[in-house]
Parts: structure tokens; C-alpha cells; sequence
């Protein structure tokens, strides 16, 4: 049988380590990652032009059968899935990381629950000084947590590999927002049936 043609696969800096996993774990030795910086989730406008440069970069070098985008929308109001209709490159399905990270029935699940919500996956755990708490302007104008985060009731950990200091971690985040601390252990099923659609596969997750 003849190898799948490669594929690139242009995600988020905030789904690397993930999506490499899913990978590995997954045998697609044929899908190449490449991410752009997880600080564009904190300037949204950029990330359009961002993604569109390096699709445009990678058929310029040529190399790849077809361009694969693991974005959601991302704040974007709609511009990024204008600009990939125009470019002929499909997405991931999901408005955001944590509806394909929680997957989309237990994320609307949670969402009519309480709407007023803050997700943190791994990755925001692990960086959650830099991307919020510095990224955002509040270790330097404190109050500036309540202009943000007024309108939350709580902190939802969507977890992917969860160890107790990344727990301990997530709940610290909650106490320094002031947010109500809830943890949801979603593991990498959700992300893998949702790359499956690169491949268009149907897959039994087995990592």
C-alpha cells in the first residue's frame, strides 16, 4: 500500500504539544506540524495574516499534498474562515481550541451550564503567568483582573494530561481571579477524532 502524500498541518502554539502527540500516537508519521506563536491568542486581528503567510510559504516551497489548518476561530469574527475559503485550505471543526479539545457536546454542555466561564487547558496552565497574567497587563495594573474577568463565575480546567501540580496549578489560577475551580479531564480522544478529518478517517483512540 502506498504511504499517505504529506500533509501539512499549520496549529496554534498553544496545540503543539498535543497535536504531536495525537501523531505519534495515531501512526501519521505523514502529517507535518508546523505552529505559529501561542501569544497571537491575545491579538487575534494578526492571526488571518498570520496563517494565510504560512500557507503561502509552504506552497512556495512545495513539499506538501495539501494544507491543513488546526485553528478555530479564535476571536477572528469569521476572517479566518473567509480568508482559507479563499485560499481552498479547510480547518479543524470547532470555534475555539476547547470545543475540539473538550469536544463539542461536552463543551456546549458546560457552556449553557454556566456561561460565564474561563477555559485553561494545559498549555495555559503551564504558561499562565506569561500569556495571562503578563500578556494581559495585570501584574502591572492589578485591577485590570476585575475589568477582565468581572463577568466570570468560574475557572474550568480542561485537562489533557493532568498531573496533581498542573491541578494545583489550575486551582492557584482560579484563587488569583477569584474564580469558582472546576476540573474536567478530557485526555487527547476529542483532538484525535477531530484531526481524524485530515486523513478522512473514523478512529478508535487507543492513546
Amino acid at each position: 500500500m502506498d504511504s499517505p502524500e504529506r500533509t501539512l498541518v499549520i496549529g496554534c502554539g498553544a496545540l503543539a504539544h498535543e497535536l504531536l502527540a495525537v501523531i505519534r500516537a495515531s501512526g501519521w508519521p505523514h502529517l507535518v506540524v508546523q505552529c505559529l506563536p501561542a501569544d497571537l491568542h491575545n491579538r487575534p486581528e494578526r492571526i488571518t495574516g498570520a496563517v494565510r503567510q504560512k500557507i503561502r510559504a509552504a506552497r512556495a516551497r512545495g513539499g506538501f499534498s495539501r494544507v491543513f489548518v488546526a485553528y478555530g476561530d479564535c476571536g477572528t469574527g469569521g476572517a479566518l474562515d473567509r480568508m482559507l475559503a479563499e485560499e481552498g485550505v479547510e480547518r479543524i471543526a470547532g470555534a475555539h481550541c476547547y470545543e475540539f479539545l473538550a469536544g463539542s457536546a461536552i463543551f456546549e454542555r458546560l457552556a449553557d451550564e454556566e456561561p460565564g466561564t474561563f477555559y485553561v487547558t494545559d498549555f495555559l496552565v503551564r504558561h499562565f503567568d506569561r500569556i495571562v497574567i503578563r500578556g494581559l497587563g495585570i501584574d502591572r495594573y492589578p485591577h485590570l483582573a476585575a475589568q477582565y474577568f468581572g463577568n466570570y463565575r468560574r475557572l474550568v480546567y480542561l485537562a489533557q494530561q493532568p498531573s496533581d501540580e498542573r491541578i494545583e496549578a489550575a486551582r492557584a489560577a482560579a484563587r488569583r481571579l477569584g474564580l469558582a475551580f472546576q476540573l474536567r479531564d478530557t485526555g487527547l480522544a476529542p483532538l484525535a477524532r477531530a484531526l481524524a478529518f485530515v486523513n478522512r478517517e473514523t478512529i478508535q483512540w487507543a492513546g
